[in-house]
């Protein structure tokens, strides 16, 4: 088989130095598949980039074939099977989150644009710091962006209050399923424990059969999903790295190669059930069938104040679309 070309853009950041070591050590795309490795960022970045390859390679890892460094995104794109985009502005404290949709909105436009010209028809696209454009050509159901990591806060979250109710050890996180966050990657997302189980010894039971504070779950749990993001920047002066990229991990393992439980993925609203507006990107529950087919689960119903929380977040989602195409000059 064919090693997979992967574009990595931003590489020279903080999560790139956190997600390599995972992809190119097979924890991302598996064991079995090789990878011919293209990073890309800004020519800022090329000397940073060339020391963050020799320490690739230092590693010796089995499973890379090739590292190319490039500057150019249609060096990098083309004939791509998969591309992760890092390669955004970081967010900084106190930055309004329109400022960080100007200045990654512009960098995105370069490299979707690459994509549409010389990237491989069937590419996966994972946008990491802001959502996709899809492209003409690509099939939009070939763009996802990640909301793992708003997930897997959930998850941890739950997990923690669980055994802090129940016991030291009562739980473990992968036994907290069925989390889902609803929306925008932004403090209006709605982390919704409605359909949370357990599943323990092969039996799935309710949340509600551990912990069932609802004034939590609707309250204290909500706000601190939404905030983690402003609360690990202003404990670290810098934005998550480690844990995006455990959650990109987690994204593509389920959108590849299938997932048992629901999973939070951004992806395009077109056709979905929920009321959402047509041609957003947006969070939904999903199931993962593998080989990169996902649905959205349509079979969960929404209670009105969870309602209530979505029609607020895509209403920012539907004002950050209207900014971004305003910046690319383009009309709705």
């Amino acid at each position: 088989m064919p090693a997979t070309t992967v574009v990595v853009s931003g590489a020279a950041g903080q999560v790139g130095y956190s997600l390599l070591p995972q992809l190119c050590g097979g924890h991302v795309l598996g064991a079995n598949t090789r990878i011919n490795l293209r990073l890309l960022d800004i020519p800022q970045s090329l000397e940073v980039m060339e020391g963050v390859k020799m320490e690739l390679l230092d590693c010796a890892y089995d499973l890379v074939d090739d590292i190319t460094l490039t500057t150019d995104a249609e060096v990098a794109f083309k004939g791509a099977n998969i591309a992760i985009l890092l390669g955004g502005f970081p967010r900084k404290a106190g930055m309004e989150r329109k400022d960080l949709i100007a200045k990654n909105t512009a960098i995105f436009k370069v490299q979707g644009e690459a994509i549409e010209k010389v990237a491989d028809r069937d590419i996966k696209v994972l946008v990491v710091p802001t959502r996709p454009t899809p492209t003409a050509s690509i099939p939009t159901k070939n763009f996802s962006a990640l909301m793992r990591l708003d997930h897997e806060r959930m998850r941890s979250l739950l997990t923690v209050k669980i055994n802090e109710a129940c016991g030291a050890n009562t739980v473990t996180s992968t036994q907290v399923q069925n989390c889902i966050i609803w929306g925008n990657h932004s403090a209006t997302q709605v982390p919704d424990a409605s359909y949370v189980t357990i599943k323990k010894d092969g039996e799935a039971k309710p949340l509600s059969a551990y912990y069932n504070d609802e004034d939590w779950l609707h309250g204290s749990l909500m706000k601190d999903v939404q905030q983690r993001g402003a609360a690990i920047i202003k404990a670290r002066k810098l934005s998550s790295a480690l844990s995006v990229a455990s959650a990109i991990k987690g994204h593509m393992q389920a959108w590849l190669y299938g997932a048992t439980e629901v999973v939070s993925m951004g992806i395009l609203s077109n056709g979905n059930k929920h009321g959402v507006p047509e041609n957003l990107i947006f969070s939904f529950p999903m199931r993962c069938h593998g080989d990169g087919q996902v649905t959205i689960d349509e079979t969960m119903t929404i209670s009105p104040a969870i309602e209530k929380l979505i029609k607020t977040t895509t209403d920012e989602l539907v004002s950050e679309k209207a900014d971004a195409a305003s910046i690319l000059g383009m009309t709705l």
